[in-house]
C-alpha cells in the first residue's frame, strides 16, 4: 500500500480543482457570463447578458438516456442495497454530476443498524488518489457540509481504508469511525477516463464554453440590431452649424440623425431614411454555432432549436444520433463499473467483512437501451430473434431479449 498523502493535500487538491468544476455548474446552471468586446453595443448594454440552454441540453441529452437497470449474477445481493437507497435519485444524481464535472464520488456509511447508507457527492466537494488498477480511491476528502455565507467548510471527512474521519468545525477533537472495507468508503464514478486524466472529462468541454460564449454575444447584437430593425433610422440634412450635435453613441443608436449645412452654405434641408437592417446575417450565424455546437456534443440542428422541415422516424433519430450513441455506449461502461465499486465497498459495509474485489468478476450492470424501441422497430427485432434462434437454438432467452427491448415481462 502506498504512503497515504493525508487530509492537508486533498484539501489543497480540492480547491484547485473546484473553480473548473463551478464554472461548469454555472454554463450547466445557464449562470455564465459572456466576454462583451464593447464594439457593437452601447455602454448602457454593456452588463446585459443573454442566456442560452445548448449546454443544459447537451448534459440532459446523454443523462436521461442512461438509465440503470440492475445487477446481473449478483453473487452478493447489491440490487438490494441500491433498492434500498433510493435509487431512482442515487443513479441520476451520479450520472448527471459526472457529465457536468468530469467526477461524481458516492459517499458511504452505515445507518443505526449498520446498513449501508449511499449519497452523491458532487465533484466541486470530493477528490481522491485513485488506484488505476481498480478505480477506486486509495485515500479521498469530501466536505459534507459548507457554510451558506461564505461557502466554507463545516463538516469535513477523511476517507482511507478501513477508516473515516470526520472534522468539525466547532469542535476540537475528529470522530473516527471504523469500518472493514478494504479501500476508502468514497467512490468515484467518473466520465469518459484516460491515463492523462484518471478523473474523466467533462461533457461541458472548453469548445462547448467558447462556442456558448460566441452564441451569447450574436444573439445580444441581433437583440440590438432589432430595434434598428423594427424602427429605421431617419436624417435630416442642412440644417445650420449652430445646431445642437450629438455625441458618437447617441447618433449611433438613435432613430433619428441630423448633419450640418454643406461647405458651400447653400440651405437646403432634406429629410431621408436609411435602408432597413437585415436580421438574417444574425440568423445564420448562430445557426452556425449550432452546428459547431451540434458537431461537438452529437447532438442535431433539431435539439438545437432549428428544426427540420420533415419529421422523423425513430429509425431515422437513431441514425441522426449515432455519434450520441456512441457516447453513451461508452458513458454506460465506465459509470457501470463505478456502481459496481460502489455496491462492493457497500457489501463489505453491510457484512462487515472484507470480500476480496475479484469475488464480483462475473456481476454486471445492465442498462436499459439508449434509444427506446417503436412497435416497427420491435416487429424487426422479434423476426431477427426468431431466425437466429432457428439457426442457433437458445440463443436469445428472456434476459438478453430484454437488455435488447428494454420491456421486462414481469415474472
Amino acid at each position: 500500500m502506498a504512503e497515504l498523502k493525508g487530509i492537508e493535500y486533498l484539501r489543497r487538491k480540492l480547491e484547485s480543482k473546484r473553480i473548473g468544476v463551478l464554472k461548469r455548474y454555472k454554463y450547466y446552471e445557464m449562470k455564465n457570463i459572456a466576454f462583451d468586446f464593447g464594439i457593437s453595443s452601447p455602454p448602457s448594454l454593456k452588463t446585459w447578458n443573454s442566456i442560452i440552454g445548448w449546454n443544459a441540453k447537451a448534459v440532459d441529452a446523454l443523462a436521461d438516456r442512461l438509465i440503470f437497470r440492475e445487477f446481473s449474477d449478483d453473487n452478493l445481493g447489491l440490487n438490494e442495497i441500491f433498492q434500498m437507497n433510493n435509487p431512482d435519485v442515487l443513479f441520476d444524481s451520479s450520472i448527471l454530476g459526472a457529465l457536468i464535472s468530469s467526477c461524481n464520488f458516492i459517499y458511504i456509511s452505515a445507518d443505526e443498524d449498520g446498513y449501508p447508507r449511499l449519497q452523491a457527492i458532487d465533484g466541486a466537494n470530493a477528490t481522491g488518489i485513485i488506484d488505476p488498477f481498480t478505480g477506486l480511491l486509495l485515500e479521498g476528502y469530501a466536505v459534507l457540509e459548507r457554510d451558506s455565507e461564505n461557502d466554507s467548510p463545516i463538516v469535513e471527512a477523511y476517507f482511507e481504508p478501513g477508516a473515516t474521519t470526520f472534522y468539525y468545525r466547532y469542535e476540537d477533537e475528529a470522530e473516527v469511525i471504523t469500518n472493514k472495507a478494504p479501500y476508502p468508503l468514497l467512490v468515484p464514478i467518473i466520465n469518459r477516463p484516460d491515463a492523462v486524466r484518471p478523473f474523466g472529462h467533462s461533457r461541458i468541454s472548453r469548445a462547448c464554453m467558447s462556442l456558448t460564449g460566441s452564441a451569447l454575444r450574436t444573439i445580444k447584437r441581433s437583440e440590438i440590431s432589432a430595434e434598428f430593425f423594427a424602427y429605421p433610422q431617419r436624417y435630416v440634412t442642412g440644417l445650420d452649424q449652430d445646431a445642437e450635435q450629438m455625441n458618437n453613441w447617441k447618433a449611433a443608436m438613435s432613430s433619428f440623425m441630423a448633419f450640418t449645412v454643406n461647405e458651400d452654405g447653400t440651405d437646403n434641408v432634406k429629410l431621408g431614411q436609411f435602408a432597413q437592417q437585415s436580421m438574417e446575417p444574425h440568423l445564420a450565424q448562430l445557426r452556425m454555432f449550432a452546428s459547431l455546437f451540434a458537431g461537438e456534443t452529437g447532438l442535431t440542428l433539431d435539439d438545437m432549436g432549428f428544426p427540420t422541415d420533415n419529421p422523423s422516424s425513430a429509425e431515422a433519430i437513431k441514425a441522426a444520433h449515432e455519434n450520441l450513441r456512441l457516447s453513451a455506449r461508452k458513458a454506460q461502461r465506465t459509470f457501470g463499473s463505478g456502481f459496481l465499486n460502489a455496491g462492493y465497498l457497500a457489501a463489505c459495509v453491510r457484512d462487515n467483512f472484507a470480500f476480496r474485489r475479484d469475488v464480483l468478476y462475473l456481476t454486471k450492470p445492465e442498462w436499459q437501451p439508449v434509444f427506446e424501441p417503436d412497435s416497427a422497430m420491435l416487429s424487426s427485432i422479434g423476426d431477427g430473434i426468431i431466425k437466429i434462434n432457428q439457426a442457433i437454438p437458445g440463443y436469445f432467452d428472456k434476459e438478453n431479449t430484454v437488455t435488447l427491448t428494454g420491456i421486462d415481462s414481469g415474472e
